[in-house]
């Protein structure tokens, strides 16, 4: 099992967040059709390091079969059985919506199904708050975890969308206890012009954080990409703040954007991306087939921190 960690060195970001996350105890989490190895696997690999207490909720016969084939014991588990993927989703989120679950876990299904039965009007998980996606980030060459926002929920956000996926990244770094992040809205170029939006965007969250309409953070933006996490890059052009070369948290202006340079990172530079759904009544642990055990663990254990945190700060996440 130990041979699908990376091997990476400087990897280890992560290994304090699992170890604080394993030692609150483990929460109840709905895994919605882990109909595969990979979702399977993964649900027993939080169980087995003591992140969560799964409740699998999908068709038993196929549930058991994954089982049966891969060699993976299913004894002492509950699970709850379903018709199809649409189903299982709907009954994961029914079991968070009663209290039986303080988490929720994908599965097998698409992303599509456990987002639409999550922002359901009647029957789903909502909040005050928009839906966003964060991957936590464990880059070799960076000195701490690194946020990347919004890469898998939000496509093309308006201002008001960004507003939240912002707060939504922020409550996550301080609920982890991180301490006050230090936020880039991304963009192409530092100056603000009206041939690229997302430079009048990130001025304009700017503006909203110094009017309190998004609080915790100190933000920056336009920055580009270098400026937000070189120090050098932003002592050459001249940038002075809290953010500019020291960012932890980048606001992509888009979802292609983000989706590539996390993506960018994990391929190319090595790193590990743990994921987490904010914006609900509980976190959301989204895992990839692609995931490495490290990473896998990892988000579950930012989830069962940050349920944690919201537990004890009730403000956190809207």
């Amino acid at each position: 099992m130990n041979s699908s960690i990376s091997p990476h060195p400087a990897h280890g970001n992560y290994h304090g967040l699992i170890a604080r996350a394993a030692a609150l105890g483990p929460l109840r989490t709905a895994v919605a059709h882990p109909c595969d190895e990979s979702s399977l696997r993964a649900a027993l690999d939080a169980t087995g390091a003591g992140l969560i207490t799964p409740i699998l909720v999908g068709p038993q016969g196929r549930i058991a079969s994954v089982a049966r084939e891969h060699g993976l014991d299913l004894t002492g588990l509950t699970l709850m059985d379903t018709a199809h993927s649409a189903a299982s989703a709907a009954r994961a989120v029914e079991l968070v919506r009663a209290g039986d679950a303080a988490l929720l876990m994908k599965g097998s299904l698409h992303s599509d199904e456990i987002l639409g039965a999550i922002t359901a009007r009647d029957t789903g998980l909502r909040t005050g708050r928009r839906v966003s996606h964060v991957f936590i980030m464990d880059v070799p060459s960076y000195p701490e975890p690194l946020f990347i926002t919004d890469a898998a929920v939000n496509i093309f956000p308006d201002l008001d969308a960004k507003r939240d996926i912002v707060q939504n990244a922020i409550d996550l770094h301080l609920g982890l206890g991180l301490g006050r992040p230090r936020v880039a809205i991304l963009s192409a170029v530092e100056t603000v012009t009206t041939s690229i939006p997302s430079t009048i965007d990130a001025a304009a969250l700017c503006k909203m954080a110094e009017r309190g309409q998004i609080t915790g953070a100190d933000l920056d933006g336009p920055l580009a990409l270098d400026n937000a996490i070189s120090p050098e890059a932003a002592r050459i052009k001249g940038l002075t703040s809290p953010v500019a070369g020291r960012a932890q948290i980048l606001v992509a202006p888009d979802l292609e954007a983000g989706n590539m340079l996390a993506k960018n990172l994990t391929f190319m530079a090595g790193a590990d991306a743990a994921g987490l759904v904010l914006g609900a009544r509980v976190p959301v642990i989204l895992t990839s087939r692609a995931d490495t055990l490290k990473t896998r663990l990892a988000s579950c254990a930012v989830a069962v921190l940050y349920a944690d945190a919201r537990l004890r700060q009730p403000g956190l996440g809207g």
